[in-house]
């Protein structure tokens, strides 16, 4: 999963970008950290880990007619596209590359970080990325915020494949 920072972030632009939906701001942001606010993110992922999200799963359950939905919805994709397209190798390291990254991210996109999740990011100075980039991130965040998430949940009833095919990501120590 990115980290709540990553998320945050992607949950910002999407608001600046997306004006014309006028969502709750609150409840947009509370469904952008709530799938990994869980104990069980199996559960919130619709998947057998976060890194598995299943929107289609979630689109079975749930409509995306109010904020707090949207905002669970925009989640879910930017976890599908952050293991499914963004990011070819894992390891434990990347919990450090969010620590490292945080600072920049809260500065660069403005990110509000809600009281609920203050205690769990975490900052880290003067080290190097081991498997993420600012400039990945970046694109990640432009990129997500960009899409418009009525469109994807007509393109998961078109052809649900397109958004449940989970690559195997190369794990490394």
């Amino acid at each position: 999963m990115p980290g709540y920072v990553i998320h945050l972030a992607v949950a910002e632009e999407y608001l600046k970008k997306h004006k014309n939906r006028k969502e709750n701001y609150d409840k947009f942001i509370e469904g952008v950290i709530y799938p990994d606010s869980v104990t069980d993110k199996s559960q919130t992922h619709y998947g057998a880990k976060s890194g598995e999200a299943n929107i289609v799963k979630f689109l079975e359950e749930n409509n995306i007619q109010n904020s707090f939905n949207r905002g669970y919805f925009l989640h879910l994709i930017t976890d599908y596209l952050f293991y499914n397209k963004y990011i070819d190798t894992f390891s434990m390291d990347i919990y450090n590359d969010y620590d490292i990254l945080n600072k920049r991210l809260i500065k660069k996109y403005k990110v509000n970080i809600p009281e609920k999740v203050r205690n769990k990011i975490f900052f880290k100075d003067n080290l190097n990325l081991k498997i993420l980039s600012m400039e990945l991130v970046e694109k990640l965040i432009d990129e997500v915020s960009s899409l418009n998430l009525d469109k994807i949940v007509e393109e998961t009833k078109e052809n649900p494949k397109k958004w449940t095919n989970i690559r195997t990501l190369k794990y490394i120590d």
